[in-house]
């Protein structure tokens, strides 16, 4: 990140927005908006904001691999029958 370039005030985004957005394109960095020098908005290129979304995804999916293969290690699971017993029971489905 460069401080001087990817924080920004709102209103130099409003006045130089096209600029900005180059900018965007040019580094695939965010920039950060603030409003009386806090940050207020993060603004970025669409296919940065495209390639966090499937980072974001893929650590989703991972962690809940991790959990599972973790539950069945410490024998936290139900076999497939048990749990289709329960739900025939829950809601008075017969065989």
């Amino acid at each position: 990140m460069d401080i001087t370039k990817d924080i920004q005030p709102m209103t130099t985004f409003r006045n130089h927005s096209a600029e900005i957005m180059r900018h965007l394109k040019d580094t695939g960095r965010p920039v950060i908006l603030t409003v009386n020098g806090r940050a207020a908005a993060v603004v970025q290129d669409a296919d940065a904001y495209q390639r966090l979304l499937d980072l974001a995804a893929d650590a989703s999916a991972a962690e809940g691999i991790r959990q599972g293969l973790d539950d069945m290690e410490n024998a936290r699971t139900r076999s497939a029958q048990a749990v289709l017993g329960a739900i025939r029971a829950d809601y008075g489905i017969p065989r």
